[in-house]
């Protein structure tokens, strides 16, 4: 793992799980507060690409109201039921010798050890679609048995506290073309050349002198 000096973006995998929740929003609760997130205002990011500079550094303690950016899998169980959730990064490098990295979750309903074979799976596809070389990863995944007549959770979190700090570090890079959709041109709009209509008249309405004959 690089050492968080060296990582622009430095990010870590945990996680945890709450088997005892009164409802799903109690138990997902719980989970945060397990994960070391119970008093950040947490952002939930989408997509696969992480920002350019991640690294990977141990876990440490986040300040109070802090705006935390994390890749969350969360799975529930009820009463007795088990699931299980997974996250997992990779640093990889393009064909044209850009260095990046990427993240895949997965919430299951099967136990660990084959959430572990379907994260992977998950990885590979991502890094396959986007024809990326790996050079490191790592995979966190949980799996959770919800207590009798309660709500069970499992939450896996790759956390980045920095990527949304005012002044981070981050950055962006090339455009890769074959990733990227051109907008489609406007369509031509049509000229009508129709000439207008006649006025309506009504019954009894003696007829207009004037000729709108084109």
């Amino acid at each position: 793992m690089q050492s968080s000096n060296s990582a622009s973006c430095p990010g870590w995998l945990m996680t945890a799980v709450a088997p005892w929740g009164e409802n799903a929003e109690d138990a997902f609760d719980q989970g945060l507060v397990e994960l070391g997130l119970g008093d950040v205002r947490l952002i939930q990011a989408q997509g696969a690409m992480l920002p350019l500079g991640f690294g990977a550094t141990p876990p440490r303690p986040l300040p109070m109201g802090s705006l935390v950016e994390c890749h969350l899998a969360t799975a529930y169980a009820w009463s007795g039921s088990s699931a299980s959730a997974g996250v997992a990064w990779a640093t990889c490098v393009t064909p044209e010798g850009d260095e990046c990295a990427i993240v895949a979750t997965i919430t299951t309903d099967r136990d660990y050890e084959e959430t572990v074979l379907l994260l992977r799976r998950n990885l590979q596809r991502r890094l396959a679609s986007r024809d990326l070389e790996v050079i490191e990863f790592d995979v966190a995944v949980d799996e959770v048995t919800a207590g009798q007549d309660h709500h069970g959770v499992a939450v896996a979190a790759l956390i980045l506290p920095e990527s949304l700090s005012l002044g981070a570090r981050t950055k962006t890079g090339p455009i890769r073309g074959a990733l990227t959709r051109k907008a489609a041109p406007e369509p031509r709009k049509r000229v009508d050349t129709k000439a207008p209509a006649a006025p309506a008249r009504r019954p009894g309405q003696p007829q207009s002198q004037h000729d709108f004959t084109l």
